[in-house]
């Protein structure tokens, strides 16, 4: 059988995207503690904007009390693990670049939604938006801005997903590498809206996208997107004849959800030219099913003290997601291939949407998300 991934990802084997010079997990001593990235000296201001700029923002945004370091009201985390006694929520995510064709990992990360922490400031007029941004060593330069509308942050659905400040990922505390001591996450998104080591949060009535990530050509406003990925232990691999061949992988589920996923196979010879992710050959190739592996005991699976009932966008009565693989999360796929003759192959593997967009459908821009055909070369050998 064929070695799938974990359901989560362990904390060491994430992979790391982290911006900064030096990055800041990598700070130690009296720098870590200057930098308030310890549980005790962690704090995060929230402030409100003075932008205006007519004729579109008239009037600044406001709010009751602002959260200062100088006058020392500063949330701090002590004070944000009481707001979690009666807000906190678990959502188990998969983390992804918009610009990686690779998933990073997955985690159940816990936290308070950042509704409940904006109410510390009282009443507010003229938001629009929110932004945030995390430690990035003293220097304006290294400053990596994202934000949220106020809709997306005060009117979550019942049970649907809120953005939320993560103290916790798999029931352990977040440790500098995942973004610790808080990180901001936002679990319909890639990875640049999820924040590591958050210290600032302001309100503004600039209702523009100015985060950070849309100065280098990106969607700034990008969902998770519905992406097949497939393993590449297989390339380059020598296979004896008579043996099975298997295809594995992850498929990230995104906005439309995942219908299936497919693989196809083909002999090559020489060395073949790339296909385009709309080249006709590919699109009317004879795919053929993956199987998903199966749904996991859940109990078994989660960290000790999460019930299964209480994680967001999972059944409140049968704690299980309610779709398989779980909203904006992750699973493993495989194929067996048998009989295959010797010679040189090559396999890709996409995912099929809910629509029925079969990937990189619908949205192909790259820059919205990566998530083009990849393709694996192997040999059977007599």
């Amino acid at each position: 059988m064929p070695k799938l991934h974990p359901i989560l990802t362990p904390d060491h084997n994430f992979y790391d995207v982290s911006r900064g010079t030096p990055k800041p997990h990598t700070l130690a001593g009296d720098a870590l503690i200057n930098a308030r990235l310890t549980p005790d000296t962690w704090r995060c201001e929230i402030t409100a904007d003075a932008f205006i700029e007519e004729p579109h923002t008239k009037v600044p945004a406001t709010i009751a009390k602002s959260l200062t370091i100088a006058d020392g009201t500063a949330l701090d985390l002590a004070t944000l693990m009481k707001l979690g006694k009666k807000h906190e929520v678990h959502f188990l995510k998969a983390m992804q670049c918009l610009n990686i064709d690779a998933p990073l990992g997955q985690g159940v990360w816990t936290g308070v939604p950042l509704r409940e922490v904006l109410k510390l400031c009282g009443k507010m007029n003229n938001v629009r938006r929110i932004y945030f941004w995390g430690y990035h060593n003293h220097d304006p330069k290294q400053v990596f801005k994202s934000s949220v509308s106020y809709t997306q942050c005060f009117e979550t659905a019942p049970g649907d997903l809120p953005v939320f400040l993560a103290y916790r990922v798999n029931g352990e505390p977040l440790s500098l590498e995942r973004g610790g001591p808080v990180r901001m996450i936002v679990p319909w998104s890639h990875g640049y809206k999820s924040i590591k080591w958050l210290q600032h949060i302001f309100v503004t009535n600039d209702a523009r996208n100015n985060d950070t990530y849309s100065s280098g050509n990106n969607d700034p406003d990008s969902f998770l997107k519905t992406a097949a990925y497939v393993d590449k232990s297989l390339d380059g691999q020598k296979i004896a004849a008579g043996n099975p061949v298997f295809v594995t992988g992850q498929v990230i589920s995104g906005l439309s959800g995942v219908q299936r996923v497919e693989y196809w196979l083909r002999r090559i010879e020489g060395e073949p030219k790339p296909l385009a992710d709309d080249a006709d050959e590919l699109l009317n190739a004879p795919w053929q099913p993956c199987e998903l592996e199966a749904e996991p005991d859940w109990k078994n699976v989660l960290p000790k003290g999460i019930d299964p009932k209480q994680v967001l966008a999972f059944d409140p009565q049968r704690g299980q997601p309610l779709t398989w693989p779980p909203r904006y999360g992750m699973c493993s796929y495989h194929a067996m291939i048998k009989d295959l003759k010797p010679g040189r192959y090559e396999v890709r593997a996409r995912s099929v949407d809910m629509n029925g967009f079969a990937q990189p459908e619908p949205r192909p821009l790259q820059k919205a998300g990566k998530n083009g055909i990849q393709v694996r070369r192997f040999e059977v050998v007599a």
